[in-house]
Order: C-alpha cells, then sequence, then structure tokens
C-alpha cells in the first residue's frame, strides 16, 4: 500500500492537523516506510502459532489480600468542613 502527497494531506485534514507544505514530503515518506512494514509483516505466514498474552510467558505475582492498615476514617475526616455518613460534602459545580 502507498500513499501520495495529497493523501496525507487529505488524512491530515480530516485529522483536523495543520501540516507545512514543507512537511508534507518528508511526512509521506514516514508513513509509507510504516505502510511498507506493514505489508511485510502482513505476508509472514502466522498458521499454527498460538496468540500470547506475554511474550515471556511470564505470571504475574500478587500479595496476599489481607488488610495492613486499620480503619482511620474518622480521625482523617476530622478536619473536613463537611462530611456525612462517612463521606466528604463538596460543593455543587454542576447543576
Amino acid at each position: 500500500m502507498a500513499i501520495d502527497a495529497s493523501g496525507v494531506k487529505k488524512v491530515a485534514h480530516l485529522a483536523r492537523l495543520s501540516i507545512d507544505d514543507n512537511a508534507v514530503e518528508a511526512t509521506t515518506a514516514t508513513i509509507g516506510s510504516i505502510l511498507e512494514l506493514v505489508d511485510r509483516m502482513q505476508a509472514i505466514d502466522t498458521q499454527g502459532v498460538e496468540p500470547l498474552a506475554h511474550p515471556l510467558d511470564a505470571i504475574q505475582r500478587l500479595r496476599p489480600d489481607i488488610v495492613t492498615e486499620e480503619n482511620q476514617r474518622e480521625q482523617l475526616q476530622s478536619c473536613a468542613p463537611a462530611v456525612e455518613e462517612g463521606l466528604f460534602l463538596v460543593p455543587r459545580v454542576i447543576e
């Protein structure tokens, strides 16, 4: 798949991006090389290749799900200007 300068200008317009006329040729070359790489990758035979979630097949180490801190809600909310049923009350911003 190839792209030309008019295609780059059209995509830039659709994406609402401003692109200088001086940068159109360089951008065209860059996008062209990216599209060429995509074409080469699509040409590779991937039949029988299992999809991977992680390239190293690593397992995430998780910590035990235990409470490590005590509840300090009352102490932390003691300096709040307004609290109701354990929740901070804030002024309404949107009506």
